[in-house]
């Protein structure tokens, strides 16, 4: 993944650009020339500074990749002290559903990549691969913490509802995806006999 560190002034340029014309018009609907011209740079630049329109895609996933799970760990682990470890796994649905307002007006960045990147040589599915997969590991340690039964399980239900909620705000056929899906993971925690307060605390 690329870090924003690690970028010169015109690849900072370059990369806001394509995260802008990517996300908001699709990655095969924009070319080269466009995001060139956005960024205020040589189409010579911008392969100087990436190689390729593939390493662009996937500097521009793994980035948001990045911002996801800095994102997600700061509202899940910081704050208050005394959350329980019930009540972490449920602050995973509240940082989504702040996510998804600031973040994914057209849906998931990443799913919407994946329709668009079939092939699985490309350099940006492995971004969104590492992405989905990162969530359910991370879901899982979260679920071992809290002393499920099945930790496995109730990661596999946990991100299944995550990624459906994610998929079906962005399509706007259900009303308040998350918060849904957020009950409905409420609902598992106390089937899997989690510890540290699924029922009041969570509410």
């Amino acid at each position: 993944m690329t870090q924003a560190a690690e970028l010169t002034p015109a690849a900072r340029k370059i990369l806001d650009a394509a995260a802008e014309l990517f996300y908001g018009r699709g990655i095969t609907a924009v070319g080269v020339d466009l995001i060139a011209k956005e960024a205020g740079v040589t189409k010579k630049t911008l392969y100087d500074r990436f190689g390729s329109k593939e390493a662009l895609v996937a500097a521009y996933l793994g980035e948001r990749d990045e911002r996801w799970r800095e994102w997600l760990t700061a509202r899940v682990l910081s704050g208050d002290a005394g959350a329980g470890p019930c009540e972490r796994i449920l602050r995973t649905f509240d940082a989504l559903e702040e996510w998804v307002r600031r973040e994914n007006p057209r849906g998931c960045g990443f799913v919407n990549a994946a329709a668009e990147l079939p092939d699985p040589r490309h350099p940006g599915r492995k971004v969104i691969t590492g992405q989905k997969r990162w969530l359910r590991d991370f879901l899982r340690e979260l679920a071992v913490e809290a002393g499920a039964a099945d930790p496995g399980r109730l990661a596999d239900e946990l991100v299944l509802l995550h990624e459906g909620a994610t998929v079906l705000g962005g399509l706007h056929v259900v009303a308040g995806p998350v918060a849904a899906a957020r009950s409905m993971a409420r609902g598992a925690l106390v089937r899997e006999g989690c510890q540290g307060g699924a029922g009041a605390q969570a509410q």
